[in-house]
């Protein structure tokens, strides 16, 4: 059955796959992880599309996908042919929560500590490789998100939903904690006393809903949603790569600290960018008068 939360925790595992088409369309290379088949991975224009694939368990996430994901992030990272990321899922789900089917089995009676440590190494990696991830991450929400799912499309960089979806912040129903980074998420996008109410109640929040409080950008009919997700994904692969990289690293940190690292943190994000190519051409499409070519680099 699958919970909200956690599931579970373990080395990363994976092989690469990268065959351009639609997402969730794409088939994969020889030699991938078990995962392959339920995190399904195209690369198509500089955008790499990572799509949950278990539509009969509404894409509930498992121990390998969820190593898949970070580990197709981490490569994204990476790699200069990949510009921007789309994070989406097949069927009526976007992300259930965390199917602890798919945890390995603990060889030894659980003991105190072991359940921090799976948190860290589970859920949070998961959230943080989404934060830390160098490209935009664009989650395009076809259906229910719930827990850690919620809290997955929530840590991306810009939110688009089907006006079907939901998000459900389901812990305190199962009498949990949030984890995978919900009550450090929610408050800084709408604020502690929403944060609050959505975690107190669990309620369902509709895609308008959200899109009103400020945790989605927008909402269109579920039919809309791939085309609205590829035509902002392609925007962000042909702009400035590093900018948006460094941009993305300045807004995730800001609310951490306070104005005189903010400050600093700017102008050496601002000091780094000037080195690439695509801000040297920037500036010379500007004096120049015609539209910039962004290579990325």
């Amino acid at each position: 059955m699958p919970v909200s939360g956690e599931a579970g925790a373990g080395p990363d595992a994976h092989a690469r796959t990268g065959t351009p088409g639609a997402p969730g369309a794409g088939p994969q290379a020889a030699g991938s992880t078990p995962a392959a088949g339920t995190v399904l991975h195209t690369l198509d224009g500089g955008v790499s599309w990572i799509t949950l694939n278990r539509p009969e368990a509404m894409n509930a996430v498992t121990w390998d996908q969820r190593e898949r994901i970070i580990a197709l992030l981490a490569e994204a990272s990476a790699d200069p042919a990949v510009r921007a990321v789309v994070l989406t899922a097949t069927g009526r789900g976007f992300c259930a929560g965390a199917d602890l089917r798919g945890t390995p089995a603990p060889d030894r009676e659980r003991v105190p500590g072991d359940v921090t440590r799976t948190i860290r190494l589970g859920a949070q990696r998961l959230i943080a490789a989404v934060l830390d991830c160098e490209k935009p991450v664009i989650a395009a929400v076809n259906g229910t998100a719930a827990g850690i799912g919620a809290h997955l499309a929530f840590a991306c960089d810009l939110v688009l939903a089907a006006d079907t979806a939901t998000f459900i912040e389901v812990f305190v129903r199962r009498g949990l904690v949030p984890d995978g980074g919900g009550a450090y998420l929610l408050p800084r996008l709408v604020g502690p006393q929403r944060a609050k109410e959505l975690m107190f109640f669990g309620d369902a929040l509709t895609a308008a809903d959200a899109e009103r409080l400020g945790l989605v950008n927008r909402t269109v009919a579920a039919g809309e949603l791939e085309a609205l997700a590829k035509e902002w994904a392609g925007r962000l692969a042909a702009g400035p790569t590093r900018a948006l990289a460094l941009t993305k690293q300045l807004v995730n940190s800001s609310l951490d600290g306070d104005r005189a690292t903010a400050f600093a943190a700017e102008a050496a994000a601002q000091e780094i960018n000037m080195t690439t190519r695509d801000a040297n051409e920037g500036v010379a499409s500007f004096v120049e008068r015609r539209p910039p070519t962004y290579e990325g680099r």
